[in-house]
């Protein structure tokens, strides 16, 4: 599903868009899709920002800091956001088979509205096994 296209030709810019969509439909649930070009939406809507989340098959998870455009199309480059403080000085580059991609998340929020202190964003695995309790 996931290709060097879907990538770099607009797939996943269509997916952030339409989770910044949503979240100011959950905003501003009376003016939903935002047709009526109100400022207040407008204006929320050009402050929200979004966290990419990419699921690999084999069980990793990693948040992309940037997508790298070094025309590989066997697979994504972009570089990740560490989760060990001891490698937040530097960068972590990967290069991921695109088959080996499993899913991808979105998450937008505004700046206002988010959480103070740095959260993981669990994905689907740990809501399925939260609800096996």
């Amino acid at each position: 599903m996931f290709t060097f296209d879907w990538f770099h030709r607009g797939g996943l810019d269509k997916l952030q868009s339409a989770a910044r969509q949503r979240c100011a439909e959950h905003k501003f649930s009376d003016e939903a899709g935002g047709a009526d070009g109100s400022s207040e939406l407008g204006d929320y809507m050009s402050g929200l920002e979004t966290r990419t989340i990419i699921y690999m098959k084999d069980g990793l998870t990693y948040e992309v800091r940037a997508i790298i455009d070094l025309d590989s199309t066997a697979g994504l480059v972009f570089e990740c956001v560490p989760v060990d403080e001891n490698y937040r000085v530097g960068a972590i580059v990967i290069v991921a088979p695109f088959e080996d991609i499993a899913r991808v998340e979105i998450f937008a929020v505004h700046p206002d509205e988010k959480p103070q202190e740095s959260f993981k964003i669990p994905g689907f695995r740990a809501a399925t096994e939260a609800g096996r309790d």
